[in-house]
Parts: C-alpha cells; structure tokens; sequence
C-alpha cells in the first residue's frame, strides 16, 4: 500500500475522531524528507479537509547551517501557500538526559507553548522511527508502556498531538517525494552513529531486515501488542490510586504496603508519569519499593532523580518534582504583583479588594520574600498572644521538608504573612489583599 493524499486524509479523520474536529492544523516541519511529505500532501489535500495550516520550525542552534535550514523551510512553505512561524530553542546539552533527549524535550516545550484549544500538531514520526523506538527502549529494559514506542495520540499543551503517518514507512514517504519532485534538508547528524538511534538505522536494522523482512512492520505489530498491555496495566493503577486516595502526589502508605510489588511498581510508574515527572531507573524505583515503603516510622527517606523526588512523612508517600532549595530576596511585592519561586514551588500572588487579607497601606509599602532562618514568631489574627512559627507548622503538619520552603512575607522587621496559610493580626485587614500560592506542592 503507498501512501498519497487520501491515505493521509482517511487517517487523519480517524485520529481526530479521538482528539476532536481541528480549529487549526500544525505541521512539525523540520525541512527534512518526513516532514516534507507531510506537509505537501496536507497542503495537497486542503481544499477537502478544509481546515487551517501552520508549519512550525524548532531551531535547536546546534548546526552552523541551522539559520539556513529555517529559511529553505520558510520558503517551502511559502511555495504551498501555508502560513510558518519558527523558534528558537535553548538545548540543555549538560542536563545529563544526552543530546538527543534534551533537544526532544526542548522542541516538544516549544510546541506546546504554540497550542490553542482546539489545535492539534502533526508530527511526521512513521513505521521506521517506531521500529527504531521499540528497540531503543527494549535496551533500556523498558515495561510495556516504553514498548509501546510511540503513541499515534495523546495530549500536548492545550491541544493535540497526532502522528497520522507511522503506519507508513520511510520507502513509501521517498516514493511519494519522488513523485512530486519534492527536495529536502538531509541534516548531517543524522548519520552520526554515536548517536543510539541512528546507530539502529544504519548498522542494526538493515541486518535485521536481510535476516527478516518486514522487520518494522513486525516490530510495529509488537509495539500494538505492548500498547494494548500498557493500557490495561493503566488501567489496574488507576483502579489502585483510587483505593490509595485518589490523587497521583499522594498514596496511602498502608495501602501500598497491602499491594503486592508489582503492582506497587505499577500504581508508581503510573502516578509519576501522570504527573509528568522523568521516570525513575530502575534502582531508584526499587528503593522506594525496598527502602522507603518499609522505613521506621520516624524516619524521613527520600528517594530521588533527575527532576523527582519521593518522600514519606505520617503514612503518606509523597511524589513530587524536584525541589530546589529555597533562598531569601529582596524583590518588593506590590499591590496586584506576582512573584515566581524556586523551581517547583509554585509562585505567590497579591490579589487585592478579598474580604480579608494584608492591609493596603501596607502592601503598598512593599513586601519582602523571605525563608525561615529559626525563631520566627507571629501574632494570627483572632488570638491573644504570639506563636512560634515552629510550633504552629507542626500543628498544621506541614510536611518537614516544605517548612523550610514556605514562602513569609516580611514588612520591614515584621512577619506579616506566612503563605497563604495565616496572616499576622497587626498587619489584617477586611476587605484587604489576599495571598494566593498558585502551583504550590503538597505542604500537609
């Protein structure tokens, strides 16, 4: 079967029924043979499915020739009549995830920050970069979900993305190009084979192909099979998070304890992927399996990653982003402002005319953002004498870990407010200016 415009269109219109009608169509385009066939033939076939299209350009600045492969994009583009815009990315090469997932994440976050509801984003991923997927991901040691390779759908920002063509492969894309004397950017590093993915495409699978032909469709076929496992395998953590307290960055202890180890491995995997943490290695998963689950009561293990951590405080497992170490500022807080704060912390908002809150004059002086140093005390609104901020958190049970990271307003030489969590009597006011900690991390 080749693949031409109908083929394209019957599988679009069967991706959207999952995803919903498209208001806009954003085509991935990086000037490469993929990419370029994809946004030919939907060009192509506009005037049947009728709806708007926007080719996108990530320049990940890692090539000296990257400007000039934005502008052969632009004016491809151009040429089809289809309206580009392009970005420029920052790559974290020393992120420790290497070069290619760094530039991954970074292209993906840029495309998200394109979205609108009702978009959805065309990536041109097809039958060879699954069989590729799979086997990148058998050498990790990957479960189910990572041999499912690459999902033909699944939510990206606030709209869609889709991959209508990875039941095609890269012959069938080339015959298409040849047909319509398309030309297209062959970017160097694609055969690199220090890089894993492309050492697989010129060195592995041709041989696996010699030996057994129709090696992607198989690995394709296998990689359906894996999905349909993962799926159910979602399905029994979902039913188990429900029973351990309904939310992804907090389980019962006791409930997990009660679950064989599998499936606490499983409900594990799946919280921290829905909350859209790294997935541990192996040898940190079983450490919270083997270390942290069975820990003294009193004790406060932590088990992290790149990007996550896990914690355990009062029959709680907490699974949480990584948290950097919060440190006093001087930035002043007026009226209506917004201060972000460390990484995975959320960020303070001053919302004014609430029912109650900080007095106006006050706020209007400015406020400064401070962490605790030991010995703070305030006055709440409604008692007659002054607390240890100490004692107070440890009322509240705010987890351990979070009490040296709660954000206090300061007014001058004064504790005025303590998060969103209490105000100091002097400095109240009704109506006044409330505190909101927006993105906040579990603090109970």
């Amino acid at each position: 079967m080749s693949f031409d415009q109908g083929s394209l269109l019957r599988k679009l219109t069967e991706l959207t029924d999952l995803a919903g009608k498209p208001n806009r169509i954003i085509v991935a385009f990086s000037g490469g043979l993929d990419s370029t066939v994809l946004l030919h033939a939907l060009a192509a076939s506009r005037d049947t499915h009728r709806t708007a299209i926007l080719a996108i350009h990530i320049n990940h600045g890692l090539h000296k020739d990257a400007p000039d492969w934005c502008n052969a994009c632009k004016a491809f583009a151009q040429s089809l009549g289809i309206q580009f815009e392009s970005a420029d990315v920052a790559v974290a090469v020393d992120s420790g995830q290497g070069l290619e997932a760094a530039a991954r994440h970074a292209r993906y976050d840029a495309f998200a920050a394109f979205l609108r509801s009702g978009d959805v984003l065309l990536s041109a991923h097809h039958k060879d970069d699954q069989a590729e997927t799979l086997l990148l991901n058998l050498m990790r040691g990957s479960g189910p979900a990572g041999l499912a390779g690459i999902a033909e759908v699944r939510p990206l920002g606030a709209g869609w993305l889709l991959r209508p063509i990875l039941s095609t492969s890269r012959n069938e894309l080339r015959a298409y190009a040849a047909r319509y004397a398309l030309k297209w950017i062959d970017d160097p590093s694609n055969e690199d084979t220090t890089f894993d993915r492309n050492y697989l495409r010129h060195e592995v699978l041709p041989l696996l192909e010699q030996r057994w032909p129709g090696v992607a469709g198989r690995l394709q076929r296998s990689a359906i099979l894996a999905g349909e496992a993962a799926t159910m395998l979602d399905q029994l953590a979902d039913a188990d998070r429900q029973q351990l307290g309904g939310r992804p960055d907090r389980l019962s202890l006791a409930g997990l304890r009660e679950l064989p180890v599998e499936r606490q491995r499983n409900v594990l995997r799946y919280v921290i992927r829905e909350l859209g943490l790294p997935s541990p290695p192996a040898a940190q998963l079983q450490s919270i399996i083997a270390d942290l689950v069975p820990a003294r009561d009193d004790g406060q293990p932590l088990v992290e990653w790149p990007g996550a951590e896990v914690r355990r405080y009062r029959e709680q497992v907490y699974v949480l982003p990584a948290m950097t170490r919060a440190r006093n500022s001087t930035a002043a807080m007026q009226d209506g402002g917004r201060f972000v704060l460390a990484a995975g912390m959320g960020e303070l908002i001053l919302e004014p005319g609430a029912p109650e809150g900080l007095a106006m004059d006050l706020v209007a002086r400015g406020l400064e953002l401070r962490y605790r140093s030991g010995g703070e005390e305030i006055k709440l609104t409604g008692q007659s004498h002054t607390r240890k901020l100490k004692k107070l958190l440890q009322e509240e049970g705010v987890v351990p870990w979070m009490r040296e990271r709660l954000p206090l307003l300061y007014s001058g030489k004064e504790l005025v407010a303590v998060a969103d969590l209490w105000l100091a009597a002097d400095a109240a006011s009704r109506p006044g200016v409330a505190v909101h900690w927006i993105s906040r991390p579990p603090i109970h």
